[in-house]
């Protein structure tokens, strides 16, 4: 008998270990692990790298038209077993996590016609089921009916500390400050976009992990998806 596979939604603020527990589950469950940040990322370090940004400040029309330009796709990594993000054939995942594009993300991504291109990227991504995303709005606009969404969420400062230890472990030169402040930005910003804003969907099971490894945290969510595919 074959398994039932089912889409996996995962939203949340950010550095809340989205990334870390959809990619841990996909690879527990044989999953494809898409991040959907990675995307949008990838966007604005095209539009940086481009001059479409300059200094801070852009055109939306320019971003919009720079889309053309734009492919993005994910391959695994064979020596980490991970989906990477690649720009136009190009490797940009540690690019892309630099704080120069977290500055930048949350504005490129409040573009409703970026947006509607990207979602439309995500929704062929999954159209096989059998994946794990995460994001803003994966379980309210991407995949409204997926069969288990979950919304992460952590205490502010935890996830600052977290954010900021990791940008020290890639050799990135920061203050907790500068992260904290760059968190609330963000919190913000997706939170009151016009388009598809950051919420918890009225199905998505609530895991604030401010207090739990990653193991409980799988844990957790491997009961949830046991009753989904059963």
């Amino acid at each position: 008998m074959t398994t039932k596979r089912i889409t996996i939604a995962i939203d949340g603020y950010s550095s809340c270990g989205k990334s870390t527990i959809a990619k841990s589950l996909a690879k527990k469950l044989g999953y494809i692990y898409i991040d959907s940040g990675a995307m949008y990322r990838a966007v604005t370090l095209y539009c940086m790298k481009n001059k479409i940004i300059v200094d801070g400040k852009f055109s939306e029309a320019e971003v919009l038209k720079a889309m053309r330009n734009i492919h993005l796709s994910f391959n695994v990594n064979t020596v980490t077993n991970n989906s990477e993000i690649y720009l136009n054939g190009t490797n940009v995942e540690k690019e892309i996590r630099g704080m120069d594009v977290s500055e930048l993300v949350s504005p490129i991504s409040t573009i409703k016609g970026v947006r509607e291109i990207v979602v439309a990227l995500q929704q062929a991504f999954g159209k096989e089921k059998g994946i794990v995303m995460d994001g803003r709005d994966i379980g309210t606009n991407v995949f409204p009916d997926a069969e288990l969404k979950l919304f992460m969420t952590a205490d502010p400062d935890i996830r600052a500390k977290r954010r900021w230890k990791e940008l020290k472990e890639k050799s990135m030169n920061v203050s907790l400050d500068e992260v904290k402040k760059n968190l609330e930005m963000r919190d913000h910003e997706d939170t009151h976009r016009e388009h598809n804003p950051l919420r918890k969907a009225d199905d998505a099971v609530v895991l604030d992990n401010s207090h739990l490894n990653l193991d409980e945290q799988l844990v957790f969510a491997e009961k949830l998806v046991q009753g989904k595919i059963r």
